[in-house]
């Protein structure tokens, strides 16, 4: 990671410098990736299947070393995650999963139990509380997921395919609870295929637009009514 100087004191920010991907004996995901989001506004991270939209959200967090390029995070110390298949132990209730972040903090379980449950409040899913992971549909272990991560108190969120197991009234609250947070001042971004989840964020990185020369026409999905994040703006 690179470090911030002191101009980026109280600053917020995740930047990517000319970033490309390839896989050891791969061609390029995507390449001349150049953006930065701050807390705002949710940002959505499109392109077809296969085109490095999880690869990407690693990248940003740190988990993944880029082929070229690097990423600046500014003022974020914690970095919250939720995957597309969502994860838990079987036998635990779904409030165990939500608290466990913040018992690792160290708070005491009757602190953090009411902040577990407000998180939990927060994607509809309170009523849940008490139901071992295993009950759980795959919509509320989603939601669930998401609770979890928000619990942490994440400077920027990375979400992977939030809306993949939900119904429309579900997703459209789920995009809603993301603005609000991002709004609040958390970088929010969201890897998705979905064209509402899309919508319902403020703007667009496009990896299309990103592809290897030769491939972009061919791989570019329909955003005319999203606003992109071109090469070299910054969100």
């Amino acid at each position: 990671m690179m470090a911030g100087t002191d101009a980026d004191a109280g600053r917020r920010a995740v930047v990517a410098h000319d970033l490309a991907h390839r896989f050891p004996g791969t061609d390029l995901l995507f390449e001349h990736l150049d953006f930065t989001v701050e807390p705002g506004q949710t940002v959505a991270v499109c392109g077809p299947s296969g085109c490095g939209k999880s690869t990407l959200l690693s990248i940003l967090a740190g988990w993944e070393r880029p082929y070229r390029g690097s990423v600046e995070r500014v003022g974020i110390g914690r970095i919250g995650w939720v995957f597309q298949n969502p994860y838990g132990v079987a036998d635990r209730s779904a409030l165990d999963h939500v608290v466990f972040p913040l018992l690792a903090k160290g708070m005491r379980r009757r602190d953090a139990e009411p902040e577990a449950l407000a998180a939990m409040d927060l994607f509809d899913l309170g009523y849940a509380a008490d139901r071992r992971f295993a009950d759980l549909s795959g919509g509320e272990a989603q939601r669930l997921m998401l609770a979890r991560a928000v619990c942490s108190r994440p400077d920027m969120l990375l979400v992977d395919e939030p809306t993949a197991q939900l119904d429309t009234r579900t997703a459209r609250s789920v995009s809603h609870v993301l603005g609000n947070l991002a709004g609040q001042g958390m970088i929010v971004l969201v890897a998705t295929h979905d064209p509402d989840t899309r919508d319902a964020c403020g703007r667009v990185i496009d990896l299309a637009d990103y592809a290897p020369a030769g491939t972009r026409d061919d791989a570019r999905p329909d955003t005319e009514d999203a606003t992109d994040l071109r090469e070299g703006e910054a969100a």
